[in-house]
């Protein structure tokens, strides 16, 4: 059984850290939260302790993927050099800010306020967090 699988059942394993197990489960195609068991608050980046409390009891949870466009920008490039794209930071539902960008529409017409889902996305053979945009009705 692979360290992945023995984790996905929320044990720790001796042989890898947070930040490799949260690695994995983006290459399995789950976006991971840690959330701590003592005062349950969600936490992002992984750690080997709760930023709150500083206790060592930490679970994993996969994010709903919906969140909202707190700041955004557009990076100018030469057409030549990739074209331009945007950089944006997205507040989830479950309280964590996350850099990335929305890769579905052009990047001047990304907006703060903006709602948008999480997305695992395979981009020139790797595995990458990317953001799309949620038509309004």
């Amino acid at each position: 059984m692979s360290n992945f699988s023995i984790l996905m059942n929320h044990q720790i394993s001796t042989s890898i850290g947070p930040t490799e197990y949260h690695h994995q489960a983006i290459e399995s195609g789950k976006f991971l939260i840690q959330k701590c068991n003592d005062c349950f608050t969600n936490q992002f980046f992984p750690r080997s302790f709760c930023i709150t409390c500083t206790g060592a009891s930490l679970g994993w949870e996969e994010v709903c993927g919906r969140g909202i466009v707190y700041s955004t920008t557009t990076v100018r490039r030469k057409i030549d050099a990739g074209g331009d794209y945007n950089v944006c930071l997205v507040d989830l539902e479950e309280g964590i800010r996350l850099m990335g960008n929305v890769i579905d529409i052009q990047p001047s017409d990304v907006y703060i306020g903006q709602i948008v889902h999480l997305k695992i996305e395979t981009i020139n053979g790797l595995k990458k967090v990317v953001f799309k945009s949620v038509p309004t009705k």
